[in-house]
C-alpha cells in the first residue's frame, strides 16, 4: 500500500504542476476549467495519499510485530507445585442441649 501511495503522491504533483500552468490539460472535459478547481482536485488527492502511506506504514509494524512474536520462542511459565495441607486443629466439639 505504501508503493500505491507514493505513485499517488507523485500523479498528485504531475497533476497540481500540469493544472496551474494549463488548467484545461488536466480537465479537458470542462468548457471552462479554472486552477481553484484544480487546487481542490490536488487537496483532496493528497489527503488521500498521505492517508494510504500512513495505513501502509501501520499495516508493516503490525505485520512485523505478528511475525517477530510468532518466531520468538515461547517461554515455559512456572507452575507453582501443590503442596500437602498442614496438620490443622480439629474443630471444637459441638454442644448438645442436655
Amino acid at each position: 500500500m505504501v508503493a500505491q501511495a507514493l505513485n499517488l503522491g507523485i500523479l498528485t504533483a504531475m497533476f497540481f504542476i500540469i493544472g496551474m500552468i494549463k488548467p484545461k490539460w488536466p480537465l479537458f472535459f470542462m468548457e471552462k476549467p479554472n486552477r481553484f478547481l484544480i487546487l481542490v482536485i490536488s487537496t483532496i488527492l493528497f489527503m488521500i495519499s498521505a492517508t494510504m502511506f500512513g495505513e501502509g506504514h501501520r499495516q508493516e509494524k503490525n505485520e512485523k510485530a505478528t511475525k517477530e512474536a510468532l518466531t520468538q520462542p515461547q517461554v515455559p511459565v512456572p507452575v507453582p507445585v501443590p503442596t500437602a495441607p498442614e496438620a490443622t486443629q480439629p474443630a471444637a466439639p459441638n454442644k448438645t442441649a442436655p
